[in-house]
């Protein structure tokens, strides 16, 4: 039976990516040897959306489906505001109709979405 998800984030910096994600968005960890480590999320779910040729990561052996990650709050307004007092800069505010959104860099310069939903949400199905 599968009893969890391990999601990989490609950084072209990874040490102070590792860094971000201990100091600033405080995600506890293990280290699983040499620095290496691996971080606890927040409770998640997986929604499928259409693929287009851009989303695809090729390998040798085929295609890994893309992925992009996003993730969520009670209250966007003062999550942001807790991400500037470490000085994390957000992108405006957008609308959609599953949620309010914003995107903030990694040290690496990667991108991940930040929102509110708006929709049901699946932290609770067992």
């Amino acid at each position: 039976m599968i009893n969890g998800a391990h999601f990989l984030l490609y950084s072209k910096n990874p040490e102070a990516d590792r860094a971000f994600l201990g100091d600033v968005l405080e995600f506890r960890s293990v280290d699983v040897g040499r620095g290496w480590l691996i971080f606890a999320l927040p409770p998640a779910e997986i929604a499928i959306h259409p693929i287009d040729e851009d989303a695809q990561q090729l390998r040798a052996d085929g295609e890994v489906i893309g992925a992009a990650l996003y993730l969520m709050c009670d209250d966007l307004d003062s999550t942001m505001k807790s991400l500037e007092s470490k000085s994390v800069l957000c992108s405006e505010i957008e609308e959609a109709p599953w949620g309010i959104l914003t995107t903030f860099r990694l040290p690496s310069g990667g991108e991940i979405g930040l929102y509110q939903p708006k929709h049901p949400t699946a932290f609770d199905l067992r």
